[in-house]
């Protein structure tokens, strides 16, 4: 059976990139991102959600995301789903969705209060695989919203 699985969001950084280290020397990020959807109901009334999606990078990928993303900080992002399972420590059985992040692109600069960072339209990492670096557009995503910084619960 074909199989597909590729996932594309842009959005805002929710907390600093938390980069670590483990065996073999590999390094990991994990990234929150909140990602906006605008939309009209029924009742011809404007709303909008949030989404907070959690993420992870790898290698070279995940050490040029630390280096140059903060909080608050607009990317786009290309990855795959990818379902942790596990125990706890009481025994019962979890699992969390998460993406884990091939290639990422610089979106412009935050508005607002959040983020930093510099190298806006600079280098964006690709995938663990090699150094294959590439540009971003840096006007942002057009009718992309950022989440305002007070609204991020982390």
């Amino acid at each position: 059976m074909a199989s597909y699985n590729k996932v594309l969001l842009m959005g805002n950084l929710t907390r600093d990139v938390e980069l670590k280290s483990i065996a073999g020397n590999q390094s990991v990020a994990e990234i929150g991102l909140a990602v906006n959807r605008r939309f009209r109901t029924k009742e011809g009334e404007d709303r909008e959600e949030t989404t907070f999606v959690d993420c992870e990078a790898w290698g070279r990928t995940a050490e040029v995301m630390k280096q140059y993303l903060s909080k608050g900080r607009p990317v786009f992002i290309e990855g795959r789903l990818k379902l942790d399972q596990w125990t706890d420590k009481d025994g019962q059985k979890r699992s969390k969705m998460r993406v884990v992040i091939e290639s990422f692109q610089f979106m412009g600069t935050p508005t607002g209060g959040g983020g930093g960072g510099g190298a806006g339209g600079g280098e964006g990492a690709t995938s663990n695989q090699g150094s294959n670096f590439r540009s971003a557009p840096s006007n942002g995503g057009e009718g992309h919203v950022p989440t305002p910084e007070e609204d991020i619960p982390f």
